[in-house]
């Protein structure tokens, strides 16, 4: 009868060991889905979240010299460690999780939030390279530099990624420095504020004129006015 009631005992204990378990399990999937309904169509990010929301972060924290790492779609803990940055410049608590706040204050992405020798960098190329072209056109050329400011193939500055040898040929011959435009200016401050019409393209050029045969391997994505655009 003993062994009978410890056999009895045991069987219990396993049954109850497992129904706390599927219980705990249950409560976590809960918890995520309530996580990203509530957030709505905006979910809230974590160490560990995967996706295109976490490409777009990194970006931005990128175009703010929070984050220096590759754009990897990851929420790594340099990410973590990036937000905690821009959550104490922002005097919010600095937890490393991207909340509804945070998300808004980092996407405000209003012309006082970029540095004023950005503005004037990104509005001079554009000026410089794409004066003729319609505003999308326009638009398209600036989130070309600032996908290339993001991505790990070019310099992570943007100064860097304008000035690096060979990148333009304006900036070479005289175009660069031109008086810029009202619209060249609003497509600088569009194109920081994450605006892009080339889906993350990084090459640009006009068909119509002599280019590196090389540039023509690119996968082109787009063409926008007298540019296509290519990653």
């Amino acid at each position: 009868m003993r062994d009978g009631n410890r056999k009895t005992m045991s069987l219990s204990l396993n049954s109850g060991l497992a129904g706390i378990l599927a219980g705990i399990v249950f409560v976590v999937v809960l918890l995520l889905a309530a996580r990203d309904l509530g957030a709505g169509e905006r979910r809230s990010l974590f160490w560990g979240d995967r996706g295109e929301d976490v490409v777009q972060v990194q970006k931005k924290l990128k175009y703010f010299n929070l984050y220096n790492k590759q754009v990897t779609g990851f929420y790594s803990f340099d990410t973590v460690r990036a937000v905690r940055s821009f959550q104490r410049q922002n005097k919010i608590a600095a937890r490393g999780v991207l909340d509804k706040r945070t998300y808004a204050l980092l996407f405000k992405a209003t012309e006082k939030d970029i540095p004023k020798e950005d503005v004037f960098l990104l509005s001079a190329i554009i000026e410089s390279e794409a004066a003729d072209e319609p505003y999308l056109g326009k638009v398209a050329v600036g989130a070309v530099i600032v996908n290339r400011v993001a991505s790990a193939e070019f310099p992570n500055t943007l100064g860097g990624v304008i000035f690096q040898p060979g990148a333009f040929e304006s900036v070479g011959n005289g175009q660069f420095g031109r008086e810029i435009s009202t619209d060249s200016h609003r497509a600088a401050r569009d194109a920081w504020s994450g605006q892009d019409p080339t889906n993350d393209a990084l090459y640009f050029w006009n068909p119509a004129k002599p280019v590196n045969p090389w540039v023509w391997q690119r996968r082109q994505v787009v063409q926008i006015g007298r540019h296509v655009f290519a990653r």
